[in-house]
């Protein structure tokens, strides 16, 4: 099917107020950028597809026409950009005089392919919808930008979790399009070991369900919720649930909680979807390609992304101009979630930033 470039609707709605619009900070705002017979890493298309984005501020271009104050933020598996608006990060960030102030900056929190408000499994298609895997995520943000926004140049690109995979993965493929890259909870090689088998674990509790009918449901499959508890137990913090359940009575409420809380709005397409995604993710043996300063930051309580594999420090050598963190468990670490509050990362962020310059 011929691929049309470009076909843009704009929709701009001001936001609900929240955290990211306080006293002093632009509002933000929504729109839908879409593509026209959108070719897949598979071979499937999409007569249309949609991609939801939130911004903050507005470019600012050089005198050659460059856009020198963007910057992209990608959420994780299952998230949305619109997450960090939180108070966590949002006011700790974002704020006048804070390292990605909103007055001064382009901020661009784009929803994945399978995510939020842009074109997913659930909106119709279920089963029948592309196979789509990060690759086809990173094209459609890149032409989003490119095509939609008009943005010529990020100043970053900054990623947690999944969106700190496809953060290795822009530095790979468009290594001249930003000044600098921070993947966050993330690991630049082939998702294996534990890694892997509890993604296959989740992704198999809902297919092995016989009510997830080959993705035909009409009511969630209650696999679903077998899949959401090992999400639970891998994304979490150890440290973080002895402090919120030091009793056996309130561990037991608090999987109730955890489980009330997670299963809001979760779909089982969606949800086996967003994880298959992964399934050919290696940027491992293209790391030569970036040429971009990176600042890797990983938490030693990271169940996803364990520290004593050493996997970092046998692929870091290969950034050429990379820098590894490894935060140290404290009372304050969220595990794999740590990347959602950069009250504990900031310092070494802004000590990093303040080398990097414009390309």
């Amino acid at each position: 099917m011929k691929r049309v470039l470009l076909a843009l609707s704009v929709v701009a709605i001001l936001l609900p107020v929240c955290g990211a619009s306080a006293q002093g900070q632009p509002a933000p705002v929504a729109g839908d950028f879409v593509l026209r017979d959108f070719r897949f890493t598979t071979g499937e298309s999409l007569p249309v597809l949609k991609v939801h984005y939130t911004t903050l501020g507005e470019p600012r271009r050089d005198g050659n026409g460059v856009v020198r104050n963007a910057i992209l933020i990608l959420h994780g598996t299952g998230g949305t950009g619109r997450q960090f608006l939180s108070k966590n990060f949002a006011e700790v960030l974002f704020g006048p005089g804070q390292l990605l102030d909103a007055t001064t900056h382009y901020l661009i929190l784009p929803d994945g392919i399978g995510h939020g408000e842009s074109s997913k499994p659930s909106d119709g298609l279920h089963a029948k919808f592309p196979r789509y895997a990060y690759a086809d995520m990173v094209t459609a943000h890149y032409r989003l930008l490119t095509e939609g926004l008009k943005v010529n140049h990020l100043k970053l690109v900054m990623g947690t979790s999944m969106g700190g995979m496809q953060t290795w993965m822009w530095g790979e493929t468009y290594p001249e399009f930003m000044d600098g890259l921070v993947p966050l909870a993330s690991v630049p090689t082939q998702i294996a070991g534990r890694n892997r088998m509890w993604r296959r674990m989740l992704m198999d509790s809902i297919r092995d369900d016989p009510a997830w009918n080959g993705g035909d449901y009409t009511k969630q499959p209650p696999g679903l919720e077998g899949a959401i508890r090992i999400l639970a137990l891998m994304a979490g913090s150890t440290v973080q649930a002895q402090k919120d359940a030091p009793t056996r009575d309130g561990a037991d409420a608090l999987v109730v909680q955890q489980m009330r809380s997670r299963s809001t709005g979760v779909d089982a397409n969606d949800m086996l979807y967003q994880f298959d995604a992964s399934r050919d993710y290696d940027p491992s043996t293209s790391l030569d390609r970036i040429t971009a300063p990176l600042l890797a930051i990983n938490s030693a309580d990271d169940l996803i992304n364990p520290p004593e594999l050493g996997l970092m420090e046998k692929l870091m050598p290969r950034v050429a101009r990379g820098r590894y963190v490894l935060l140290p468990i404290t009372s304050d670490t969220r595990g794999h979630g740590t990347h959602s509050w950069p009250v504990i990362w900031q310092g070494f962020f802004k000590e990093w930033l303040t080398g990097v310059k414009e390309r």
